[in-house]
């Protein structure tokens, strides 16, 4: 058991929908206890957790900002930097992400991505240069992933019902799914660096950020606070997250895998993470099933239907939850053999989770292995090669 006080006043912040992982990663206590209690739902602005029972009691008290993004709770746990400067830290938080959401969200028809993907012309459009460095960074790991990770492939997912607009999930017929096919593919978007801008080939290509957005937002909540000097912090949007520093006990920060077969919530393994991001992806909780069929959320962007694999869930890890967040995506598109071929070939830190007899195996690349064993972890682009 834990007490939890709250400090500050309540606020219901909204939220902006994005596509969920749909594969929790768990932040633990120093000595393994889950901390998923630390959230304060909607309704917290600032919480202070004192952890009072022997076996979950840091050495210090910790400060959580929580508070609702991306259709998700955001969560950033601090080594007591003072109630003033913590309220201080939320509000600029809240003001970074709502700058996010205004640049990249398809659920606000103001925000800068809609405008751009009802825009029909074919010539270039100036676009933020925050937008751009996104599209820059989603479009080399498609490259990458052979198109395991397509922002383009947004008319299928709305297609089958796992867009914004959520209706009735049914299998669409083959005419309509060739249609939407039509329009997706890393080919129809072309970009400029100076200035920013993006050509669509087709009017009607609609970008979705959704499986990098999350990612990009704890990168820049985390580069944030270490500008102001913080560098012991737990940033997580969602599941995607960054560590830095050391936790309350003076420890890297614990992350619990949750097992992707079991129905309730357990761990399946935990991980230290400091100077690192972590995102995990999985296809096994949100899904539709017709005539005893589950149709799962992340789309096959080649074949325009759910992926179709044994591949239960992938985490992985490196200096950035932009690029991690993206990765888990594609290595879940691509399934489980062409997504280790792809991990390996690029150094990805990866870990996959599969299905065998009642239980089920798990496969870590060389990188996570090294990642984890050793704290060394992809580090940028070496070589234009965002695995690694």
């Amino acid at each position: 058991m834990k007490r939890v006080v709250y400090v500050g006043r309540s606020r219901d912040d909204g939220a902006i929908h994005y596509h969920e992982s749909m594969h929790r990663n768990v932040p633990l206590t120093p000595h393994g206890c889950d901390l998923a209690g630390w959230r304060g739902g909607r309704l917290s602005a600032i919480v202070l957790v004192i952890l009072v029972l022997a076996g979950c009691e840091p050495h210090a008290p910790g400060i959580q900002l929580v508070g609702a993004t991306m259709g998700t709770q955001y969560s950033v746990k601090l080594v007591a930097p003072g109630e003033t400067e913590a309220n201080r830290l939320k509000q600029a938080i809240d003001t970074l992400l709502a700058a996010i959401n205004a640049t990249m969200s398809t659920y606000d028809p103001a925000s800068e991505l809609s405008r751009l993907n009802r825009n029909p012309t074919t010539t270039w459009i100036e676009i933020s240069e925050e937008l751009r460095s996104v599209l820059a960074v989603a479009m080399a790991i498609g490259r990458a992933s052979a198109g395991g990770f397509d922002i383009t492939v947004g008319p299928l997912v709305n297609l089958w019902g796992f867009g914004p607009q959520r209706g009735d999930r049914v299998v669409p017929d083959i005419a309509a799914i060739e249609r939407a096919r039509a329009r997706v593919g890393l080919d129809k978007l072309t970009l400029r660096a100076i200035p920013a801008a993006v050509r669509k080939r087709r009017g009607d290509v609609y970008i979705d950020l959704s499986g990098i957005a999350k990612g990009y937002a704890v990168d820049q909540i985390a580069q944030y606070l270490e500008a102001r000097g913080v560098t012991n912090y737990l940033v997580d949007i969602g599941g995607e997250l960054r560590a830095g520093g050391l936790n309350a006990r003076g420890e890297p920060w614990r992350i619990g895998i949750e097992d992707p077969l079991v129905a309730g919530r357990e761990i399946a393994l935990s991980i230290p993470l400091s100077g690192k991001a972590l995102a995990s992806s999985g296809n096994y909780r949100n899904y539709f099933a017709v005539d005893g069929v589950r149709y799962g959320h992340t789309i096959d962007p080649h074949t325009g239907w759910p992926t179709r694999d044994r591949l239960a869930a992938v985490t992985v890890i490196h200096a950035s939850a932009m690029v991690a967040d993206a990765w888990s995506t594609a290595l879940m598109s691509l399934g489980f053999d062409a997504g280790v071929k792809a991990a390996e070939a690029h150094g990805v830190a990866a870990l996959f989770f599969y299905p065998k007899g009642n239980g089920w195996e798990r496969y870590a690349t060389k990188a996570f292995n090294l990642a984890r064993n050793h704290g060394a972890v992809a580090n940028g682009y070496a070589n234009g090669d965002p695995g690694r």
